[in-house]
């Protein structure tokens, strides 16, 4: 029974009390931002078109909403703990309160899936479009060096044969060697949040405001270029399991799942909010509100210029914006420029979350103590960042981007369905504790959240299934070998 001796909560919120390690600088507003700095990203300018050309069509609103509705349930679980627990470990943490230690590792192990591998793949779309953004400022970037020397096709008919899912596939590409401005952008953000949360989150700020400018800008002038019937079908029929009809809807809103994780890195930032109880729930709802409009807005349009079938590609609003003329030629470069500026805000909360993470679960005694190591003068995790920050770059640099953001997905999705199941748990283990924000309709609220959850994770590719099963045997052993003879709470 010691796997899961559970965290006193009573315990938890008086620690908070005492820990002043963490400098409170965010307010409501700031979360809104970090928010939507960190889902206003790949999901716009690159997943959009992709999934839309090969599994929903222009349907892909409907995988928007089936997305944006998971995330909602989830985002409602996620609110109450956040405001009942402001403590740096997100979910690892509210799992620990609830659920035990063996299952807040699970959770910990799960969530670097979600942020470390995050900043890798969207790193990888910050370089697509910078390289294609100097190459229109006539600066070609040297092919070898902005693109991963490794590739990875599906391997067919390997079902669970772990062995082949990770050996067979591969390919070398000999004109590669790294893709070296994805290393760059990862390395200058991880810099950025070892100097201070306050001086990332003004940053952050600023690069909502030009790409949220930009998405606007678009949605509005490329609406005079709809032709209606570019949307019909609106619901293309199937071709084969998972490739349009209602389960190619499913499919893609499981693979765009990506583009909604940024709201649970809002948790992540709780102890250095200055009034979490009352600013976490606004943080993570507001971000997910507003961004769920906008991707239900840039789909409609997006597949209203440019037939589907044409949108199989890295920058798909470019293609947009292409497909429109003349008339809306001038909007391309800022569309580059806001797609940078987008994905950059994207890595950078990324990057500020999993170190929070590592921090709490090294205090914890789960990971070795410099994980919880804090800068003395800027009052961050800097040791957590720099290892973070570097493993980022190595998968960056080498891996594609297709293999990491299925990884992401599914990791997430993992993830927010224990929270919600914890949230049902504690309701019913420990219901007088003071919940200053509550989820509501409960039990309903939690089933479906954990419910949407598992059901867009059985849309996910079965190679993928297996990766998610080998990468958690590596984070039981640790717990086994390293994690529960350290933990402080069994001592």
């Amino acid at each position: 029974m010691s796997l899961f001796r559970r965290k006193d909560v009573a315990a938890l919120q008086a620690e908070l009390e005492t820990d002043h390690s963490l400098k409170r600088t965010l307010g409501a507003g700031g979360l809104v931002m970090l928010g939507i700095g960190a889902i206003i990203g790949a999901g716009i300018f690159v997943l959009t078109g992709q999934a839309a050309a090969t599994y929903a069509g222009p349907a892909i609103i409907y995988s928007f909403l089936l997305a944006g509705l998971a995330c909602a349930f989830a985002g409602l679980c996620y609110a109450e703990f956040a405001a009942m627990i402001p403590i740096a470990g997100s979910a690892y943490t509210y799992g620990y309160a609830t659920m035990g230690e063996f299952v807040a590792w699970i959770i910990g192990w799960d969530l670097i899936l979600e942020y470390l591998f995050a900043a890798s793949t969207v790193a990888v779309g910050w370089s697509g479009y910078f390289t294609s953004l100097m190459r229109d400022m006539g600066i070609n970037l040297p092919a070898a060096y902005t693109s991963a020397p490794y590739t990875h096709a599906v391997v067919e008919g390997a079902g669970l044969n772990v062995w082949r899912l990770f050996t067979e596939g591969w390919t070398r590409n000999p004109d590669a060697v790294l893709n070296v401005p994805a290393m760059v952008i990862v390395g200058l953000i991880s810099t950025l949040l070892i100097i201070g949360i306050q001086e990332s989150s003004r940053f952050n700020n600023i690069i909502v405001v030009v790409k949220v400018a930009v998405v606007l800008a678009f949605i509005a002038f490329g609406a005079a270029y709809i032709n209606r019937e570019n949307w019909e079908p609106f619901i293309p029929p199937m071709t084969e399991p998972g490739h349009f009809g209602w389960s190619g809807i499913v499919r893609a809103a499981g693979v765009i799942f990506f583009a909604y994780i940024g709201f649970d890195a809002v948790s992540t930032a709780a102890q250095e909010t200055k009034n979490p109880k009352r600013d976490m729930p606004i943080g993570i709802l507001g971000s997910l509100v507003i961004c769920t409009i906008l991707y239900i807005a840039v789909s409609l349009v997006l597949t209203g210029i440019v037939p589907y079938t044409e949108l199989n590609v890295p920058d798909p609003i470019a293609v947009g914006i292409d497909a429109a003329g003349p008339g809306l030629a001038w909007l391309r470069p800022f569309i580059k420029i806001g797609a940078i500026a987008g994905l950059s805000s994207v890595i950078l909360v990324m990057l500020m979350g999993q170190p929070r993470i590592f921090y709490t679960m090294a205090k914890d005694g789960l990971l070795p103590p410099v994980f919880s190591a804090v800068h003395p003068k800027f009052k961050t995790p800097w040791l957590a960042t720099i290892m973070t920050g570097a493993v980022a770059m190595l998968c960056a640099g080498l891996l594609p981007i297709g293999l990491l953001g299925e990884l992401v997905s599914i990791g997430t999705l993992l993830a927010f369905a224990i929270v919600c199941g914890g949230v049902l748990v504690l309701r019913y283990t420990d219901p007088d504790i003071p919940r200053p924000f509550r989820t509501p309709l409960v039990p309903l609220v939690p089933l479906l959240g954990a419910g949407f959850c598992i059901y867009l994770m059985s849309a996910l590719p079965i190679d993928t299934w297996a990766r998610l099963v080998v990468w958690m045997a590596i984070g039981i052993a640790i717990y086994f070998f390293y994690g529960r003879k350290h933990s402080k709470l069994s001592a």
